[in-house]
Order: C-alpha cells, then structure tokens, then sequence
C-alpha cells in the first residue's frame, strides 16, 4: 500500500519560513518523479514545484520562484519543501504527489495535505 505522508505544516509569519517534508512509503521511490502542490479555499490544486526522479531537474511556479526549494534524498524516501520569505497568499493545504509513467500505464499517487496558514 503506497503511502505519502506530508509534515512540517503551520502558522507562520509572513517574511517567515517552513520546511515541508512528504515520506513515501509502498513504493520504489527512486523511480517517481515528486511534486508539491497547494489548494488555496475556493481555488483549484495548483504544482508549485516539481523534482525530477533522479533530483537532476526541478520546476517551479512563477509565484514561488527563488523563495522556495524542492529536494528530495531518495536514501530516506523523503521530498522536501523549503518555503522561504511567506506571504499570506500562500497560505493553502498543500499535498505531495508521486508520479511514474510506464508505456501503458501511469502510477500517480496523493499525500492527504498538510495546512500552511502565513498570518500575522
């Protein structure tokens, strides 16, 4: 059974910052491509960052580059989220995603969320 299992979400400042982490279970980790997203209240789930399988590439949404960072260590099965400089409109839940495509099939799988709130 794959299991991702997100932490390290909370309140916080804004200018402040959080670091997320999603361990992965049920799965070969090292062969998924790794992804965070958020859903703000009343908005669609939208990637923020994304990691390639190997951790050799990353992608990031226009709205977080240079204040946050992927990584990933696939010894530990764990991708990180760090999330510097806040600002109230990233306030959302945000969910780790697993993704691995074969030639007939894709394997994709959720974690349940973690809040991230940045008020003052």
């Amino acid at each position: 059974q794959v299991q991702l299992v997100e932490s390290g979400g909370g309140l916080v400042q804004p200018g402040g910052s959080l670091r997320l982490s999603c361990a992965a279970s049920g799965l070969t980790f090292s062969m998924y491509a790794m992804s965070w997203y958020r859903q703000a209240p009343g908005r669609e789930r939208d990637l923020v960052a994304a990691i390639t399988s190997a951790g050799g590439s990353t992608n990031y949404a226009d709205s977080v580059k240079g204040r946050f960072t992927i990584s990933r260590d696939n010894a530990k099965n764990t991708v990180y989220l760090q999330m510097n400089s806040l600002k109230p409109e990233d306030t959302a839940v945000y969910y780790c995603h697993a993704d691995r495509r074969s030639l007939i099939k894709v394997y994709d799988y959720w974690g349940q969320g973690t809040q991230v709130t940045v008020s003052s």
